[in-house]
């Protein structure tokens, strides 16, 4: 990505990304669909309710995977082969470290945040089965998003793709089988299994397909200044997620308050949100991965044409999207509904349309605090969340009590239109920063 068209590399690498990330919200969604459509209403506001935390916790580990992946893209970038293997060797470590830690913590307060969360009674026992099966996963999400991290930084966006439809398939088949005898612990199960498949595929081929990678004996040794650094990138952006989670975790106590009913609806819609929001986390990985190259190469005079060109795609998307959801999004919440519901798939709709609205200032947030992760800025990316965090929390805390269920639709927009108010003044800065940098050692 240093040379030649940013347009066209960004279009190449953010396809397969945007295919697989389609894929891995397809799978979360069927589990929705499958719940509610064999399960009932209950059941879906069960699921709905564990969503933010489920958010909170497994966005960190994602955050911290595609934080680890920043160092090794720019060592690559530089073409710099053994400091890239020292980095990936500590990823893994560091990785599996975590993944005990965070894996053991939620399981045993697992209990206390539903309580905390005021998950209403007749949905919680359904709520504790199946998040807490879904964090017994967390060492293979780490694992696999781990080794797609590294592959991604190899410039390869496909691969990881295709594990993905493996695992998409595997789920929804998996789901139907499990669902009837387990009831809503099935889907949970498919869930964790599937990833699993995808961790094992993705990490053997990975050894295979790319010699460059594989450590002399002088650099499998754990490196404190290189889990330093890869700390450095990767809690960040892990933390960024969950930062932004806390929020969303306030707002669905808030939510809870208010009945299974609604936690229902805006399970139904948040669902499909997530799934229409997809290209927003493609477009940001592929920033990330641009930023990180770029300014491995010395190149930030590419970042800003980089940058207009993501957001153009994220702002021709949102229209298309925005369109869908206002048209046709009280009946494609039906797909989670054992019978109809007016009540529910009105409220769905609701939600969508706050939410498809402001469409672009979420691809805004992406995109620009995912580039100035990838430059190697993390704490101001924190920071952005931290914005995010604010609004959503503030909307929980004060808004939902006077408003209702209104207020908690414009929730998300208020996070994202705080967030970017941040991001395109700290952006601007960074930019002016490294193209002086740049300039300085060009002069020496």
């Amino acid at each position: 990505m240093t040379t030649g068209s940013p347009a066209k590399h960004i279009l190449r690498f953010a396809v397969p990304l945007l295919l697989g990330n389609l894929f891995q919200q397809f799978y979360n969604m069927v589990d929705t669909v499958i719940i509610g459509q064999y399960l009932g209403i209950s059941a879906l506001a069960s699921v709905g309710a564990t969503g933010s935390i489920c958010f909170m916790i497994i966005g960190l580990c994602l955050g911290i995977c595609a934080g680890f992946g920043i160092p090794i893209a720019q060592r690559f970038g530089a073409k710099d082969y053994p400091e890239m293997r020292r980095y990936i060797v500590n990823a893994f470590f560091t990785s599996a470290v975590l993944a005990i830690v965070i894996t053991t913590t939620v399981l045993i307060y697992c209990d206390n945040i539903l309580q905390a969360m005021n998950t209403p009674a007749d949905i919680y026992d359904g709520s504790y089965t199946y998040v807490s099966i879904l964090f017994m996963g967390i060492p293979l999400t780490i694992l696999y998003n781990l080794c797609a991290s590294v592959v991604r930084a190899m410039g390869d966006s496909k691969t990881p793709l295709y594990f993905l439809i493996i695992s998409s398939l595997l789920n929804i088949i998996l789901d139907l089988i499990l669902v009837k005898p387990f009831g809503i612990a099935g889907p949970a199960w498919a869930t964790v299994i599937s990833q699993g498949v995808s961790a094992v595929l993705c990490l053997i081929y990975m050894w295979k397909k790319y010699p460059i990678i594989r450590p002399e004996s002088s650099e499998k040794s754990i490196s404190l200044p290189h889990v330093g650094r890869l700390l450095m990138q990767g809690l960040p952006m892990g933390l960024q997620y969950s930062i932004t989670a806390i929020g969303s975790v306030i707002l669905q106590t808030a939510v809870n308050g208010l009945g299974s009913a609604y936690v229902a609806a805006m399970s139904a819609g948040a669902k499909l949100s997530m799934f229409f929001c997809c290209p927003y986390e493609a477009l940001g990985n592929t920033a990330a991965t641009y930023g990180g190259q770029n300014i491995g190469a010395g190149r930030p005079d590419r970042i800003g044409k980089g940058v207009r060109i993501l957001l153009l795609y994220g702002l021709i998307y949102s229209i298309v999207a925005a369109a869908v959801l206002w048209l046709f999004g009280g009946p494609l919440s039906r797909l989670f509904m054992d019978h109809p519901d007016a009540f529910i798939e009105e409220n769905a709709h609701l939600f969508l349309k706050f939410n498809s609205a402001f469409y672009f200032f979420l691809a805004f947030v992406n995109i620009v605090r995912f580039m100035i992760q990838g430059m190697g800025y993390s704490v101001l990316a924190i920071a952005a969340g931290f914005f995010e965090m604010i609004a959503r929390s503030l909307v929980g805390f004060v808004f939902v009590d006077v408003y209702g269920y209104p207020a908690a639709c414009m929730a998300n927009p208020s996070a994202w239109l705080a967030a970017d108010s941040f991001l395109l003044i700290a952006f601007l800065l960074i930019l002016r920063r490294e193209k002086k940098r740049v300039a300085l050692s060009g002069n020496v």
